[in-house]
Formats: structure tokens, sequence, C-alpha cells
């Protein structure tokens, strides 16, 4: 890691813009996405009734956003954490996946964007 605490050997970070742009076209990214965005519809179908099933669809809940997210947080390590243009793009592409009615059409879009700038990167890496 360097300074900014991204991942230096750009052979790795190659393979993660690769990992996570293979999981945005995979059904699972899709499914929670789906949960993801729309989290009254969520509530409608699953409603349990109690502090214990409240408790259970928060959990439930946050597993979908989770496996909505967590690959593309995971690339805060490829441009690094304490780089803000790369927080504020990430956090700028998670609220249109979710928010924007065109959101499941970005998503695919972009992994086709990670895969492509992962497979540059290990081109031009030594």
């Amino acid at each position: 890691m360097s300074a900014m605490m991204n991942l230096s050997p750009a052979h790795l970070a190659g393979g993660f813009l690769i990992a996570a742009g293979l999981y945005q076209l995979t059904p699972l990214k899709t499914a929670c996405l789906n949960h993801c965005r729309g989290p009254v519809a969520f509530l409608a179908a699953h409603w349990c009734a109690g502090i214990s099933g409240a408790f259970r669809m928060g959990l439930t809940h946050g597993a979908y956003c989770l496996g909505c997210c967590a690959v593309l947080m995971l690339l805060l390590f490829v441009g690094g954490v304490m780089n803000l243009v790369w927080i504020a793009g990430l956090t700028l592409l998670v609220a249109v996946e979710k928010l924007a009615p065109f959101g499941a059409a970005v998503a695919k879009a972009m992994g086709a964007v990670l895969i492509v700038g992962g497979v540059a990167l290990l081109a031009a890496a030594p």
C-alpha cells in the first residue's frame, strides 16, 4: 500500500478492477440491487411484527445492501482510501445505481468499464 492507502502493484489493482467488474454483471449483484433499490417494497413483502421481526428485516435488508455495494467499496483500495475524488466517484456510482431509474443499466455498464480498466492496467503493468 502507498501513502494514499491504495494498492501499489498494478497487477493487484487491475485484478481488483476486473473482479469488481465481473461482479457487477452477476445475477447476485442484480438481485441485491433490486432489493436494495426498493426498501418499501421489501418491507411490504417481508413484514415481520415485533422487535425481533424488525431486527430480522433489518438484517435481511442490510445483507442485500451489503451484497449490492461491498465489492464497489473494496475499490477504495484501488484508487486510495484517502483519495477524496475516488471516494466521491464511488459514492456517486452507488447513489446512481440505487436511486436513478436507469441504475441497473449503469451497474452493468460500469461492470464493463471496470473490466476494460483492469485489463488496461494489467497490460500497462511492468
